[in-house]
């Protein structure tokens, strides 16, 4: 199997950094451009869940972008609302995502990983991971769980070889 370049859009989600400051989405587009994929989008956004809600709901309308990775607003406090606003845009939550992103993250971090409400899922075949907002975070749910997903070569199995049967209507 060889690499398979996919289209990936980088939303960041915060109220108070600017895509000068945003270190978390530019470690992103660094990891995945160095990997090989090409960046569809990169978009900064405050924490509202009905303007996160329509950025993301415009690309995975557009067929041209195959993940979606959003960085911020997994948290606990009031205005953290990446969860709610993605979650009812899934068809299929990939529930093994968020578990071992904080197994992982334990490692690093310890029981402040309860804070974390990392997830992903599938919606009209594309992939949407939604990671913490620090630059920790990023790194480690890249090189850990996403990278390696978003991998062809990946074995025993990955998420690109899935791509095209994402859209297959269930019997």
């Amino acid at each position: 199997m060889e690499f398979v370049a996919l289209s990936i859009a980088i939303l960041t989600v915060s109220d108070t950094r600017t895509l000068e400051t945003d270190t978390s989405g530019q470690t992103l587009v660094e990891r995945l451009t160095g990997a090989g994929h090409k960046l569809a989008d990169r978009q900064l956004v405050r924490d509202d869940r009905h303007i996160l809600r329509a950025v993301v709901a415009q690309w995975i309308a557009d067929p041209a972008i195959q993940v979606v990775i959003s960085t911020g607003g997994t948290g606990l406090t009031g205005r953290d609302c990446t969860p709610e606003a993605l979650r009812p845009l899934f068809d299929k939550e990939i529930d093994g995502f968020g578990e071992l992103f904080r197994m992982f993250s334990l490692e690093e971090i310890r029981t402040s990983t309860i804070q974390s409400r990392a997830l992903a899922g599938l919606t009209n075949g594309t992939v949407i991971f939604c990671l913490p907002g620090s630059t920790g975070a990023c790194r480690l749910g890249w090189d850990r769980l996403i990278a390696p997903q978003l991998d062809a070569r990946h074995r025993p199995c990955n998420l690109v070889e899935l791509l095209p049967r994402f859209q297959e209507p269930a019997s």
